[in-house]
């Protein structure tokens, strides 16, 4: 299987080389990747400033990894488009060191990046470590389990303009309670900025907030990762709310435009 694999932490993170050094195994793995971290940055292209591309020696046995200074979105667009001579069969963003789970999707760099894939028409995961301290590094097992799972990728019928995005909890495969396929939860965190004063008196914000310790709805992917179960959500990116259109026909479409 030939893989495009993307990401938000830049591509010297520890993550997308651990997943990439498992797959080559048994795939043609191509990294294109931002040379240096994107987190947050949403789906997010460059408009207004150029972007370089220079391939980079790994150490690890890919078909090609490419940096370039561009977003993550701009990393598989340009990938696919622009730098590789070949078409993924498969796109994967990740793994991104840290959960992207619920409203997290609507800002990751890392679901952004596997979503640029679905726009282009490519069968598309994004893969996250669930380490909700922020300590652990032992990515290996998220990796042998993405190496897994699309060797069962072909058993589905891959649904158009939808990524599956997949919350991996941190530990060992064996000592985790299943997969769940779950709907997005609402909020992982609170909202929160911290306000502090720089050595000249002026204010400066810091984004902070704590995870929120409320029971979570069940058949979720926030429930599962808390209860130690990768989840995978289907999330298209198909955003027009169909139910409401025949009221606003009837109270809209049929009154003059004054």
């Amino acid at each position: 299987m030939k893989i495009l694999i993307a990401n938000d932490d830049g591509i010297q993170a520890t993550g997308i080389n651990t997943l990439a050094k498992e797959l080559c195994n048994e795939n043609e793995v191509y990294i294109v990747a931002p040379d240096q971290e994107r987190s947050a940055a949403g789906h997010a292209l460059t408009l207004n400033m150029p972007i370089r591309v220079r391939e980079v020696d790994l150490g690890i046995p890919v078909a090609k990894a490419y940096a370039i200074s561009g977003t993550p979105g701009d990393c598989v667009k340009m990938g696919i488009t622009e730098i590789l001579d070949v078409k993924p069969d498969l796109v994967i963003s990740g793994i991104n060191h840290g959960p992207n789970l619920g409203a997290d999707v609507l800002y990751s760099g890392t679901v952004s990046a596997a979503m640029e894939g679905a726009v282009l028409g490519y069968p598309s995961i994004a893969v996250s470590l669930c380490d909700l301290n922020g300590s652990s590094y032992n990515i290996k097992p998220t990796a042998k389990f993405v190496s897994n799972f699309i060797k069962k990728i072909h058993n589905i019928n891959f649904p158009k303009k939808t990524i599956l995005n997949i919350n991996v909890p941190d530990g060992e495969l064996k000592d985790m309670k299943g997969v769940c396929i779950v709907k997005l939860d609402m909020r992982m965190y609170t909202v929160a900025y911290e306000k502090h004063f720089d050595t000249r008196g002026k204010v400066y914000y810091w984004m902070a907030g704590e995870p929120i310790s409320e029971n979570h709805e069940q058949g979720t992917d926030i429930s599962a990762v808390l209860q130690n179960k990768i989840s995978i959500t289907p999330v298209t990116f198909e955003m027009t709310h169909k139910s409401i259109m025949p009221d606003l026909e009837v109270v809209f479409a049929t009154s003059t435009c004054e």
